[in-house]
């Protein structure tokens, strides 16, 4: 049994009567991977509640007009105004089948190391989650990595050091260990650096030599006529 639930409607409404389905409190989705897809609407708070907790890595126990089905979320689409939801799609798996799924990838223990107490070093993740396979009672909510070792600017985590749980792997096999998770950089250096650049005085074009080695004339300067007078006004 998985950890999260949710009761879903079948739905027959589609298209433009859509709008009123949402008006009324209510969060249109489609179940894949049954035959035929199924459509279906549930209650817009609890939908919304269970999808922020299991997100695109936990399996959801749905429960189609009575029937129960095993699923995982594989897209929610959201409105790119207000950001409510709009539309969601669950794709049904078998207990006993080993299916994909995205994992997030959480960092601990930074706070502890000497990078972040001692140089006071910031870290910045380039990866936040990553494709994992398992069957589903296997998938893990989040894949965690400790940051206590980090010591110097020069100190990263790369994908050798995600240690998977049992029953779990890599979904991209092409994935280099080497792949760069997270990295430090230095706050006050970086902060001095643009200080001193913000610093810089700006420096006037007549002030700058020519090829020459001279510098530009002054406006009004150096103006002659033919003949190498001066030109004078008529």
């Amino acid at each position: 049994m998985a950890e999260y639930s949710l009761a879903l409607d079948k739905r027959e409404v589609t298209g433009k009567k859509l709008k009123a389905l949402r008006a009324s409190g209510m969060i249109p989705s489609v179940v894949y991977g049954v035959g035929e897809p199924i459509l279906t609407a549930s209650e817009y708070v609890n939908t919304e509640k269970i999808l922020l907790e299991a997100g695109y890595h936990s399996p959801i126990d749905l429960t189609i007009a009575g029937k129960k089905q095993l699923a995982i979320v594989k897209d929610v689409q959201l409105d790119p105004v207000s950001r409510k939801i709009v539309n969601v799609e669950f794709h049904a798996i078998s207990a006993d089948v080993t299916v994909e799924a995205t994992t997030p990838i959480v960092i601990v223990n930074f706070e502890a190391s000497e990078a972040s107490k001692i140089y006071h070093f910031a870290m910045t993740q380039a990866m936040e989650e990553i494709d994992v396979k398992a069957k589903p009672a296997d998938l893990p909510k989040e894949l965690t990595v400790d940051a206590a070792k980090l010591t110097s600017l020069d100190d990263k985590i790369v994908l050798s050091d995600i240690v998977l749980p049992a029953g779990v792997e890599l979904a991209d096999k092409e994935l280099s260990g080497d792949q760069v998770i997270a990295s430090l950089y230095d706050p006050a250096a970086e902060a001095a650096a643009r200080e001193a650049e913000e610093e810089k005085p700006e420096v006037d074009a007549a002030d700058v030599p020519s090829e020459n080695g001279e510098k530009p004339a002054e406006e009004g300067e150096g103006e002659k006529a033919e003949g190498g007078e001066d030109k004078k006004a008529e």
